[in-house]
């Protein structure tokens, strides 16, 4: 009673309690249509097209990728999700990424689940890591491993968000370490909060498949929209 539980959209508490959204705020979530990108995900404008342009220019180091929401309709939760403590979202959010995804996950025969880790400096600030409380509600509904001690980010990097193009991939170089031994993995999938141009997710690939895994795929909660 002292500390009800948060909505995930409108940050008030649950209605009727005991849910872990508010029936009332559930449709103002926007799912990723049918029309998306066959390779990152993104909401497509024409039915006809496969890939989006950002895919069409540029080669990926994953396989594929997955994404629930629309980001513009959950950007705020989250911002909350991330920076404003806002923890008991993970329960929620992981039960839906498991509810939509689990049979494309059973077809990709995932073995593991590897969350983006975050330099130790901003884990500390926040007190944890968004997409490691995603990996694990995930994990728990899908009975699948969740590897979070396999890499690290040992580059204190810039917010992506605060940069383009090139500068994006430049940023990453060298950020992520392999620190596990004896990877005998060969199938995972990365879980982040938000797709952006995929800069983060290809260079974890490139260092995972440097281990030996040969599939990664990729699931985040949100992602924007393509063209």
């Amino acid at each position: 009673m002292l500390f009800p539980r948060r909505c995930p959209v409108c940050d008030n508490a649950v209605r009727p309690a005991g849910k872990l959204i508010c029936d009332s705020c559930r449709e103002k979530l926007h799912y990723v249509s049918q029309v998306h990108c066959m390779k990152c995900g993104k909401p497509l404008l024409e039915e006809e097209e496969e890939y989006c342009i950002d895919c069409k220019k540029k080669k990926h180091s994953y396989v594929q990728g997955k994404s629930l929401y629309e980001y513009r309709s959950i950007a705020d939760s989250i911002y909350r999700f991330k920076y404003g403590k806002r923890r008991e979202y993970a329960e929620f959010f992981g039960e839906e990424l498991a509810k939509h995804f689990a049979p494309v996950i059973k077809r990709w025969k995932v073995e593991a689940i590897i969350p983006v880790p975050v330099h130790t400096s901003r884990k500390r600030e926040r007190g944890y890591n968004q997409a490691e409380l995603l990996a694990d509600e995930l994990g728990k509904h899908l009975g699948i491993p969740v590897e979070k001690n396999l890499i690290v980010r040992c580059k204190k990097t810039i917010p992506q968000k605060e940069l383009k193009g090139a500068e994006r991939q430049n940023n990453l170089k060298k950020a992520f370490k392999i620190v596990g031994n004896d990877v005998k993995l060969s199938t995972i999938i990365i879980v982040d909060d938000i797709y952006t141009t995929g800069s983060t997710v290809d260079e974890m690939a490139e260092v995972l498949k440097g281990t030996g895994i040969d599939k990664v795929y990729v699931l985040t909660l949100a992602i924007g929209s393509g063209i």
